[in-house]
């Protein structure tokens, strides 16, 4: 099997909106949860930045893509 598409979705409670968040594609909820998709490449450096935004990682799923080669 070849796996492709590698990246994450994490979901990101306590994000507040600042001048950083602002930044975002999305509006930040501090009362609800965000998802957020990560490429693999990425992932080390998504996380860092969630916990410098005082964000709480509450559930992290991978969405890899499988394909077999048959």
């Amino acid at each position: 099997m070849v796996y492709q598409n590698r990246s994450f979705q994490v979901e990101v409670s306590g994000l507040q909106q600042n001048d950083v968040t602002s930044q975002n594609n999305y509006p930040i909820r501090s009362s609800a949860s965000v998802f957020i998709t990560v490429p693999f490449s990425r992932f080390n450096e998504e996380l860092q930045r969630i916990n410098r935004l005082g964000g709480k990682i509450v559930n992290i799923q991978p969405l890899t893509l499988k394909i077999d080669e048959n």
